[in-house]
Formats: C-alpha cells, sequence, structure tokens
C-alpha cells in the first residue's frame, strides 16, 4: 500500500499522550501514522515502533517514524520523515534498497521552495510544510507565508501535507492553497472526542476534494 496523493489524513502519534488515544484515533479512520517521540532511549524507540506498527497494520494505516532510519527499517515500518537536520532523502533511499525496501516511503520537512526542490530531487516521496499555526508540540516553529507554501508546491509537485496546530476550524487555508492533506497530532489527540475530531478532519478533506474535482 501507497500514499495516496490527495485527501491524507497523517496522525502524528507520541505514546506519553495515551496508547487508548493513538488506538481509538486509528480506529476512526485515519490514513497514516507516524511515530514522534523526544528524549527516549533507541532501545524504547524500537520497542514503541514495533507496537505501534503492529496497531496500524491492524487497521490498514501506513506507518511512519520520525527522524529515525535505524528505527524505522529495523522496526519495518513502511517509511520516515526526515527533518532538515537528519539522514539526507537520497541516503536514506539508497539504505532502504540495500536492506531490500525499495517502496520505503521517505518524507521530508520542506519550509522554504529551495529545500522542497532539493527534497524532490532526492527521491522524497512526499513532504510536509509549516508550521501553520502555534503548536505545543513545537512551540520554536516559525508560521509560514501563504506565498512560501505556494512556491513549495510549485516547486516540488508531490503530496505535500501541512502540519502545525491544525485544529477541524482552522484547516481550510492550506486545503484551499493546494495540500494533499493535514498531518495532525493535538487536534486529534487533545480532542475531547477523538473519534468526531477524525470525523470532522475527514469532512473538510471531502469537502476540499469535492471543490477541485467541481462537485
Amino acid at each position: 500500500m501507497r500514499l495516496k496523493r490527495q485527501g491524507i489524513l497523517y496522525l502524528i502519534a507520541d505514546r506519553k499522550l495515551g496508547d487508548e488515544k493513538i488506538l481509538e484515533a486509528l480506529a476512526a479512520g485515519v490514513d497514516l501514522v507516524q511515530l514522534r517521540e523526544k528524549n527516549v532511549t533507541s532501545a524504547r524507540y524500537l520497542e514503541d515502533a514495533l507496537w505501534l506498527k503492529e496497531q496500524a497494520k491492524r487497521t490498514g494505516a501506513l506507518f511512519l517514524v520520525n527522524d529515525r532510519l535505524d528505527i524505522a527499517l529495523l522496526s519495518g515500518a513502511d517509511g520516515v520523515h526526515l527533518g532538515q537536520e537528519d539522514v539526507p532523502v537520497d541516503a536514506a533511499k539508497r539504505l532502504a534498497a540495500e536492506c531490500g525496501r525499495p517502496d520505503f516511503i521517505v518524507g521530508a520537512t520542506a519550509k522554504t521552495k529551495e529545500q522542497a526542490r532539493r527534497a524532490l530531487e532526492m527521491g522524497a516521496d512526499y513532504l510536509g510544510s509549516g508550521a501553520w499555526h502555534a503548536t505545543s508540540t513545537k512551540p520554536e516553529a516559525l508560521p509560514i507565508k501563504e506565498e512560501t507554501y505556494l512556491e513549495i508546491l510549485k516547486a516540488a509537485p508531490i503530496p505535500n501535507v501541512a502540519i502545525g496546530g491544525l485544529t477541524p476550524e482552522n484547516c481550510g487555508r492550506p486545503l484551499e492553497l493546494g495540500a494533499s492533506g493535514l498531518a495532525v497530532a493535538g487536534g486529534i489527540l487533545g480532542a475531547d472526542s477523538i473519534t468526531e475530531a477524525v470525523r470532522r478532519f475527514r469532512e473538510r478533506l471531502c469537502e476540499n476534494g469535492n471543490r477541485r474535482s467541481g462537485l
């Protein structure tokens, strides 16, 4: 199963937020879940990755690991998401192929058109761009300008998920500009009803898809 090109609902999860919340989000129907944990040992990161891979498999969601290519490959993840200071995209692709994983998904963070173009040239499968709104998970993240986002989309015509403080109420603008999907952490796992939050995000994605198709 590969990453679809439009209507992507992408969950960013940390087990410290609670396994029950993650399981509810998966059951509600996200397309992809990324494990993003900080300040844990490599052994713990691998343990958590193995657990989440199995949970994702049961619901048909793709499973990615943030930053750690080694953990992604060791856990049998579907892919990895790499920041600007992580292993280069082309190196990750090459190692995955050498490990017998030519289908391995490699996503990259791109906050400028130059970063987007470089990631595309190195073979990135998708990009994540933001931050669209203030977020407690990355309080240092600077807000992205709409013109910058449009430049990124033009520079790299591959799926792009908007990220950063997104909720069902505020996610409309990146979708209108051309985002392929939404990467969400607190907007789902911090919601009063996780199932309802997933449903509402799905509605916004479907509304946007209908506008694009002229329905």
